[in-house]
C-alpha cells in the first residue's frame, strides 16, 4: 500500500490546530503517513498508538525521551506535553489517537494502564508484516465514512493493542512512583467500566457547566467513590480531565487566524478568562497569548 509514500521526500512540519486531533479531543482518529516533526510540544486528551513501519523517530515526553525504530510500536498518554523532534527522511508510521472511553474498554493489566496514565510509554518490538497491512486497512475503514467499517476497525485495533501484553514489551521508565494502586476489593475490570462510563458522559458534555456530581450520577456512582476510582485509574482528578479536554480544544482554536483569547476561553467551556489562563499556563508553561504568538512565529519561520 502506498499511502503517504509520495510525501516522504518532503520534510513535514506538524501544525497544531491544522488537524482535528486537538480540536476534537473525544474522537478516535487514525493516521498512516510520514511522521511530521513538531516545532513546539502539543497535547491532546487521547492515548496515542504509534507503529513505525520504516525509518526512525524520536519523541520528547514530559519526563523522558524515546526513540522508535522500524518495527516498533508504542503507546503513551497524550495529555502530557510531547514533541516529535526527529523524523528520518524515509520514515513512515501508522497509529491512532484513542479517547479514554475507548482506552478503558481495553483488557490490559491494571498496572500497565496506570503506568501509561501516569506518563510511562509502553514499547514493543513484537510486530510483523500483518501489522502494516492491518493499520493501513484500519485507516481506510475509519476514514471511509461507513459506520460499520469504522466500528470494525476500532474493535480490531483494540484487540491488537490487548495482544501486546502476550508478547514481550517494556515500560519506559521501567517504574513510576506515585501510581496509587486500586484496592483489592475493587477489581480493575469493574473500575475500568465505571471510568469508561464517566469518560463517555464527559466527552458528550465537557463544553457545558458540569461538575463531579453530574459525572458520578451519569455513571450511577457516589461522587466520592467516582472521584476516587477515576483518580486511581487515570492519575487525574475528574476536574483535571474535564479541563484537559477544554484545553485541547482551546489549543486548536488559538491556532486559527484572528483568534481572540477571551472568545477562545468561552468557546472552550471555561467560565472566566482567569480560570482559562491559569489552566493553560499549568499545562503549557506559558499564557494562551504567548502560546498563540510563539506558534505563529514558528509557523512563519517554516521553510
Amino acid at each position: 500500500m502506498n499511502l503517504a509514500e509520495s510525501k516522504v521526500a518532503t520534510r513535514a512540519i506538524y501544525q497544531p490546530g491544522a488537524s482535528s486531533i486537538e480540536g476534537l479531543p473525544t474522537a478516535l482518529q487514525m493516521f498512516f503517513t510520514h511522521p511530521p516533526i513538531m516545532l513546539m510540544p502539543h497535547w491532546h486528551a487521547q492515548v496515542e498508538v504509534n507503529y513505525v513501519i520504516r525509518g526512525t523517530v524520536r519523541y520528547r515526553m514530559g519526563e523522558h525521551d524515546i526513540r522508535l525504530d522500524a518495527g516498533q510500536m508504542c503507546l503513551f498518554w497524550g495529555g502530557q506535553p510531547h514533541r516529535m523532534d526527529e523524523s528520518s527522511d524515509d520514515s513512515l508510521y501508522a497509529g491512532a489517537h484513542l479517547p479514554l472511553v475507548h482506552f478503558f474498554r481495553l483488557r490490559l493489566p491494571g498496572d500497565v494502564s496506570r503506568q501509561l496514565m501516569h506518563g510511562a510509554t509502553l514499547l514493543t518490538s513484537a510486530t510483523d508484516a500483518a501489522d502494516r497491512e492491518n493499520f493501513a486497512r484500519w485507516f481506510e475503514y475509519v476514514t471511509s465514512g461507513n459506520p460499520l467499517k469504522r466500528q470494525h476497525a476500532v474493535d480490531e485495533l483494540l484487540l491488537r493493542i490487548e495482544r501486546i501484553v502476550f508478547d514481550s514489551y517494556c515500560m519506559v521508565p521501567d517504574a513510576l512512583s506515585g501510581a496509587d494502586p486500586i484496592s483489592s476489593d475493587q477489581p480493575y475490570a469493574q473500575s475500568a467500566r465505571s471510568v469508561a462510563r464517566m469518560c463517555d458522559f464527559i466527552a458528550a458534555n465537557f463544553m457545558q457547566d458540569i461538575d463531579t456530581i453530574d459525572i458520578a450520577r451519569a455513571a450511577e456512582l457516589h461522587p466520592k467513590y467516582a472521584m476516587n476510582i477515576f483518580r486511581k485509574s487515570t492519575g487525574m482528578t475528574l476536574g483535571k480531565y474535564v479541563n484537559l479536554l477544554r484545553l485541547s480544544r482551546a489549543q486548536a482554536l488559538l491556532m486559527q487566524e484572528g483568534a481572540n483569547v477571551l472568545q477562545v476561553a468561552m468557546d472552550s467551556g471555561f467560565g472566566s478568562i482567569s480560570a482559562f489562563n491559569k489552566s493553560f499556563r499549568h499545562i503549557a508553561g506559558m499564557s494562551p497569548s504567548d502560546f498563540r504568538r510563539d506558534i505563529r512565529v514558528a509557523t512563519c519561520a517554516m521553510p
